[in-house]
């Protein structure tokens, strides 16, 4: 667009912040920028480096986007998302600019193409992984095109400490060296101050600019349950709150996304695993589905998500423990892209503190690397075991101040804590009376005083500590063990059959010298159905019969369309646009432009169509 001579946005015609919001307005359909986005692209406009944090759903793409269309040159964008390059040229083919990727998946002939046109000034941008861009072919193509700028999306892969490490993203650095007056722009959803000093370092963007948006999504409500039974409270969660919506299940191992998946689609849902130890035809063939139907649930592993850019997922579900607070909130940021409301649920219980524990301990990492994590675990539990707010706890984390927010599940129904002082003695002493040799289970038999034919051959019914826990159940005695596990007062020795060992930490206690709070157990209680509560920020439009009547209509019309054009169907225009069309109803090609989403390219190519069916519905 910035070569044709149709749409040739110099700076001498208007002020750069004109040019932008031109463009925004005319392309994108959108009023205005939200948040830093134009400070952003006048920046980068203007050849400044930048680092850019900005949530999930924030509007990321566009800081680069209208930079490339305005600058002259190509914009080479770096992703490391293969699977999602074509929907992301398709999507800006919908709206009339000129895109194209370059990847393993293309024939030496379609690359030959891509090539001649970026040679030729005839493309706006061109998504390149970084194996492809990092080749002595492509560096060459790229000193000979005109380059309007670099954008390195999913920056956070650069981080060695990261969730989503990506080795080839360190020698980006290639970049600043090779291409001294191209500006850079490295994005990302969650980047904590070590991973940003990281990007900065490996990416040499030490004289960047940082643009770092609130981190808050008030869309989302986090819940944190009880695990008792984990798929049953999964299926009791989807039915009653989230029949019929697009969501997102995450899994930390391959054969239980598959278990997950199959024990769903028994129940009436339509669920589909993804995982990397599939085929790829039969992964890319699972995502298509995702990204194009409506009411489908990706059962899955870490592997899916980055990139995913469907708007109206309705709900992200953990039935495991992330590793970290980053990994956590990038896969729970793919809920609510639309800003509708969306929850983010997770069951957690005791095994999955073992679990964790035990996959940093049998690491084949460096002990550098074993202690960050560990660092990150333990954040990751303090978040599910506080008493307070989980938004405010999380966006701590991040180095944001705020709020209570009324929305998470802490907020809505406070938990309660108590002196656990007591308690705790009561496991530490009987960990230490059966000699630190015993699980968790065997522990827990003795608390409460059942005679197995396990405590019977060690003769553990005799220990002073036998039944002095039997005014608790099995699973208010593993919720404390818990978090005297999260809180380092007790240690899991994998070597030795998970046998529970007291800390250095746990004789302060025993003694009585620091007493503990804790949280009290709650019941895992089944899922409810209650209309979705808005959050602070955010208010749902509610529709009338008739504006609902053409809402589904149009939604309808979303999915011929799009499998007309083969593109998922947010692709032509996400729920928001469709539900204020329903709204507002307009009659005229004007009153349609003035909705935001629409810009003129798809005023063009839809706006009679639209108009037709407000009317066949209208006179009905």
């Amino acid at each position: 667009m910035n070569n044709s001579s149709d749409n040739n946005y110099s700076s001498n015609s208007s002020s750069t912040s004109e040019q932008a919001l031109h463009l925004l307005q005319t392309i994108f359909g959108y009023p205005a920028f939200r948040s830093q986005q134009g400070q952003i692209v006048e920046h980068v406009v203007h050849g400044g480096d930048a680092l850019v944090l900005m949530p999930t759903g924030g509007g990321k793409s566009l800081c680069y986007q209208i930079p490339a269309l305005i600058r002259n040159g190509v914009g080479i964008v770096v992703s490391p998302l293969i699977a999602l390059m074509q929907d992301q040229v398709d999507a800006l083919a919908e709206v009339g600019v000129r895109a194209a990727f370059l990847n393993s998946t293309q024939t030496f002939d379609e690359i030959l193409a891509v090539e001649k046109k970026m040679r030729e000034g005839d493309l706006d941008l061109v998504y390149i992984a970084p194996e492809r861009l990092l080749t002595q072919r492509c560096l060459e193509l790229l000193e000979i095109v005109n380059i309007a700028l670099f954008a390195i999306d999913e920056a956070h892969c650069v981080s060695q400490w990261g969730h989503d490490f990506r080795p080839e993203y360190i020698r980006l650095s290639t970049l600043h060296e090779r291409f001294p007056h191209v500006p850079r722009i490295a994005l990302t959803a969650t980047a904590d101050q070590q991973t940003r000093d990281e990007i900065i370092h490996r990416l040499q963007l030490e004289n960047a600019l940082q643009f770092v948006a609130s981190f808050d999504r008030p869309n989302i409500r986090y819940q944190i349950v009880e695990k008792a039974n984990g798929r049953k409270q999964l299926l009791d969660f989807i039915q009653a709150q989230h029949n019929g919506d697009a969501g997102i299940v995450y899994c930390l191992s391959r054969k239980k996304v598959e278990e997950t998946a199959e024990f769903l689609c028994e129940h009436g849902i339509t669920a589909l695993p993804y995982h990397a130890g599939m085929e790829m035809s039969e992964r890319s063939k699972n995502q298509a589905r995702f990204l194009r139907e409506d009411s489908i649930v990706m059962c899955a592993t870490i592997a899916f998500g980055m990139g995913i850019d469907k708007p109206d997922v309705r709900f992200v579900a953990h039935l495991d423990l992330p590793k970290s607070i980053e990994g956590y909130y990038q896969e729970t940021g793919r809920a609510g892209r639309d800003g509708g409301s969306a929850n983010a649920w997770m069951a957690y219980g005791l095994q999955d503190v073992v679990q964790q524990r035990r996959m940093i301990d049998e690491s084949e990492a460096n002990e550098t690397y074993k202690r960050v994590q560990s660092v990150k675990l333990e954040a990751m539990l303090s978040l599910c075991e506080t008493l307070n707010c989980r938004r405010v706890h999380i966006l701590d984390y991040f180095g944001q101040a705020s709020e209570p927010c009324g929305n998470c599940d802490t907020c809505l129904s406070p938990p309660t804590s108590f002196d656990g002082t007591i308690a705790a003695q009561k496991i530490l002493s009987t960990v230490y009376r059966v000699d630190q040799r015993f699980a968790a289970g065997h522990v827990i038999d003795i608390l409460r005083g059942i005679d197995t034919e396990r405590v019977q051959q060690w003769r553990h019914e005799q220990l002073s500590t036998f039944g002095i826990g039997s005014d608790k159940s099995e699973a208010e005695w593993r919720a404390l063990l818990r978090q005297l596990i999260a809180l380092g007062l007790v240690a899991v020795d994998y070597d030795n059959y998970s046998a529970l060992k007291l800390t250095e930490e746990s004789r302060a206690v025993l003694r009585g010298e620091v007493r503990i709070a804790l949280r009290q157990y709650k019941k895992a209680e089944k899922a409810v159905k209650h209309k979705r509560q808005s959050a602070k920020d955010y208010e749902e439009t509610q529709l009338s019969t008739e504006e609902q009547t053409l809402f589904d209509q149009l939604r309808w019309w979303r999915v011929e369309t799009a499998r007309t054009h083969n593109v998922p169907a947010y692709v032509i225009f996400p729920d928001a646009t469709l539900r204020e069309i329903a709204r507002v109803a307009p009659h005229t090609l004007t009153a349609l432009r003035a909705i935001s989403g629409v810009g003129d390219k798809k005023l063009d190519s839809y706006g009679k169509d639209i108009l037709t069916l407000i009317e066949g519905t209208a006179a009905h």
